[in-house]
């Protein structure tokens, strides 16, 4: 799974948002920095080369759709955020959110009543 940029991964949340979707459709969800309709189209082949994204044909027009499902890219992103910054320590990102007032102790309850559970 590649990378995305911050743009791409901005259109696959309306993409997933959506569920399926014309490039006008993505367009008008787009609230801040609208790109031109063809730098956005553009953006969106790029997520098919990627294999974020695929189309059905109507003529000359393209619906795309996310094969790439949320909870597979969280995942992903996740798991290398976690490696890159904290060590592959879920310890000390708890700890970093705790620290910067993130997360509460009544969160942390809820965490460690969900583990206890799952014994």
């Amino acid at each position: 799974m590649q990378k995305l940029t911050n743009k791409e991964e901005e259109i696959m949340q309306i993409l997933w948002k959506l569920k399926k979707a014309f490039v006008k459709d993505i367009l008008e969800e787009i609230t801040e920095d609208k790109p031109h309709y063809n730098t956005l189209s553009t953006i969106v082949r790029n997520l098919e080369e990627k294999g974020y994204v695929t189309y059905k044909a109507y003529g000359k027009t393209h619906q795309y759709f996310p094969i790439v499902s949320i909870e597979e890219y969280r995942k992903k992103f996740m798991n290398t955020a976690i490696e890159n910054y904290f060590n592959s320590s879920y310890k000390s990102l708890v700890s970093f959110f705790a620290e910067e007032e993130k997360i509460s102790a009544d969160d942390l309850r809820e965490i460690l009543a969900i583990i206890e559970k799952k014994k």
